[in-house]
């Protein structure tokens, strides 16, 4: 099996690394951040990857979530010094979980439960690490023609829906996602607003709520973006509430 290992500590890598190739297994690529994790991955397509917990920018947790999203999506295994992560490990159903310093027996025996699994057995775990996946992500991910595309949260304007597809619209353009727009409402609650059936907006971009749209409704302006937005009837009230509480 192919092997990726993400640690943000050198010593750590080059030590799992050696674990790795002992249970005779290639580690095809190391990154010292999710992020890097990603990328790699995408390019990579390993089926096995070994991810710490406690990272800078992104955390492993966030992290094994986005590779779920890979086409076909490695298994994951933790590997952390802090015992605390075990129950948030678990309930995003990872694959395993390794204490560290991780023996050679445990990585062995976490490797070789990859390979006992079967595609559909796979298959399954990933889609329930992807259903838990923690709350409020600081990156949305999107499978593109580059790979798997991440935007951060903060750079999102706001999600609009078509059908089974949203588009995030961010400040670098805008990606296609598989994810219902009630799913996105719920997650970031307090950082997005409804404001229509169809459209979830960032409140901290939101300039002004303006009356005379093209139907003579209402409207929100966005802030650097030359666009209006139609707010419904039903939606207005729980916006006007949003900005009285964001001001």
């Amino acid at each position: 099996m192919r092997v990726l290992v993400c640690d943000d500590e050198a010593l750590a890598r080059m030590r799992l690394k050696r674990l790795v190739e002992r249970c005779d297994m290639e580690v095809v690529a190391e990154a010292s951040t999710g992020r890097e994790a990603l990328a790699s991955a995408s390019r990579l397509h390993p089926d096995v990857v070994l991810m710490d917990i406690r990272m800078p920018d992104m955390d492993g947790l966030e992290a094994g979530a986005h590779l779920t999203r890979l086409e076909p999506a490695p298994a994951v295994i933790f590997c952390t010094a802090f015992e605390e992560h075990a129950l948030q490990a678990f309930r995003v159903h990872a694959l395993d979980y390794l204490l560290k310093p991780v023996s050679e027996a445990d990585l062995r025996q976490a490797l070789e439960k990859v390979r006992a699994l079967n595609q559909v057995q796979l298959a399954e775990v990933q889609h329930r690490m992807a259903a838990n996946r923690p709350r409020q992500r600081r990156h949305i991910s999107a499978r593109t023609y580059r790979g798997l595309e991440l935007v951060q949260v903060e750079d999102v304007r706001y999600f609009q829906a078509d059908q089974k597809y949203v588009t995030v619209y961010h400040t670098g353009g805008s990606v296609v996602i598989n994810e219902p727009l009630k799913d996105l409402e719920k997650e970031f609650d307090g950082l997005f607003v409804r404001t229509h059936r169809s459209t979830l907006v960032a409140l901290h971009y939101i300039e002004a709520l303006e009356h005379g749209g093209s139907d003579g409704g209402y409207e929100v302006r966005l802030r650097d973006l030359d666009v209006r937005l139609p707010v419904s009837r039903r939606h207005l009230a729980g916006l006007r509430q949003a900005l009285l509480n964001r001001n």
